[in-house]
């Protein structure tokens, strides 16, 4: 089973249409929706889990670029300010997927945004405000 997270952007134009079911129905594929900010005939943004098979997948992905979906992984919406992060490890408590987690003996907090579900909890914990989202603040209403 390939999964992918993936943030999905959609014009004014696409966005009342059923381009979710199509994913489901047509390219056999299922979904965890994380996070939605939907208006209807406005922009809209969705973070999800893809999975399927590998193939699936890929005709999925094809079909969402051919309909003007913009697909971006959600590693470029969370990032962490190396500069405000002081390595408390805070963020290490709330993260389910284990993208940030503490290296031993060295007692480093490592941040694999790849893993990274965009559930923002270390956004909400982290005392240096070092977790930064950016997917979400593009959204144009």
């Amino acid at each position: 089973m390939y999964s992918k997270i993936l943030v999905l952007r959609f014009s004014k134009e696409i966005v009342d249409k059923p381009i979710i079911t199509h994913l489901v129905k047509d390219y056999d594929l299922t979904f965890n929706i994380l996070k939605a900010q939907i208006f209807p005939r406005k922009e809209g943004m969705l973070v999800l889990e893809l999975k399927g098979n590998r193939k699936d997948y890929e005709k999925g992905i094809r079909y969402l670029k051919a309909v003007g979906v913009e697909i971006e992984p959600v590693a470029q919406g969370i990032r962490r300010d190396e500069e405000k992060c002081y390595q408390c490890g805070a963020c290490t408590a709330v993260c389910p997927t284990g993208a940030l987690h503490i290296k031993r003996p060295e007692m480093e907090v490592l941040f694999e945004s790849e893993r990274c579900s965009a559930c923002e909890l270390c956004v909400k914990t982290c005392p240096a405000r070092a977790m930064i989202v950016t997917f979400d603040k593009t959204l144009v209403l």
